[in-house]
């Protein structure tokens, strides 16, 4: 016979947990990114889950939750459990707290632009106007002011700027790099023309600082940038898409953003609008 689900066993909390129990969602979204790499398949597949439908996750049964997540409820406990609470309920408060304190979501506001039928032209232009209206007013809820004047800090502090961005990120890198440069301040656009990757990233010294966004899928070259930046001891500014972006872990400050999306076409509206708040920000010395 199965063993009910309240007799679950109890696992260890994670190895380099954090001293206290998440008491926000923030909290809890950051310690989750933490440990996502220690995460069990299951709990892997819970912690997906739980980030990318928060709603879901703060108002659903503990079954019906098991169901979306394709997992046992007994997974979800233990999930709870791996991060130092006694049950599914604990967690799960959190998000209900998120969700309490919340404005009508980013999704909920673009979901009339979505069923919108019409795909002339001046359709598609008001659909992206909307969208990243939406995203611009996500962004502004959303981005922390401490996490802004801490980026804004380490950028002032560095003698050179190096930054890199590759596909769908890397106009955000270009206009840093031009917008960085006209105010004065020195900094390397790593665009590795010529193979010269590694060469430019040689050039990131000791009292420097990096600039990288990456989107999923994340490209293995920022990835490897940042990473290997960070071990050294140097301040990495990241801009990326999901708190389980391996940016998350590997960078000094992360941006979080979520750009308007509209038939699958990503804008980078509100992720230009974060560079360019950066780099006016670093300029006038706030």
């Amino acid at each position: 016979m199965a063993k009910p689900i309240s007799q679950a066993a109890k696992p260890a909390p994670l190895e380099d947990a954090e001293p206290s129990l998440p008491a926000t969602y923030e909290e809890m979204v950051h310690a989750i990114s933490a440990s996502y790499d220690r995460l069990s398949k299951r709990l892997k597949q819970i912690a997906g889950y739980s980030l990318d439908h928060p709603n879901d996750f703060a108002i659903d049964t503990i079954a019906e939750t098991a169901r979306k997540a394709k997992v046992q409820p007994s997974a979800l406990i233990r999930f709870a459990q791996a991060f130092g609470f006694d049950g599914f309920s604990d967690v799960q408060r959190l998000f209900q707290q998120r969700l309490l304190e919340a404005r009508p979501s980013y999704e909920s506001r673009l979901a009339s632009v979505r069923d919108c039928g019409e795909n002339t032209p001046s359709a598609l232009l008001d659909r992206f106007v909307e969208g990243n209206m939406a995203a611009l007013e996500h962004l502004r809820q959303e981005i922390q002011p401490n996490k802004l004047a801490e980026a804004v800090r380490l950028l002032g502090q560095a003698d050179v700027i190096h930054i890199i961005a590759m596909r769908r990120a890397f106009p955000l890198a270009a206009y840093f790099f031009y917008l960085v440069t006209t105010m004065g301040r020195r900094a390397q656009l790593m665009d590795s023309v010529g193979g010269l990757g590694r060469e430019q990233q040689v050039l990131i010294g000791p009292n420097d600082a990096l600039f990288v966004a990456s989107f999923s899928s994340y490209t293995t070259e920022v990835v490897q940038a940042a990473e290997k930046t960070l071990r050294r001891g140097i301040p990495v500014i990241a801009l990326t898409d999901h708190p389980l972006s391996p940016l998350t872990t590997n960078s000094t400050v992360c941006f979080h953003v979520e750009d308007a999306a509209v038939h699958d076409f990503r804008s980078l509206g509100a992720s230009m609008c974060l560079v360019q708040s950066l780099v006016v920000g670093l300029a006038t010395g706030n």
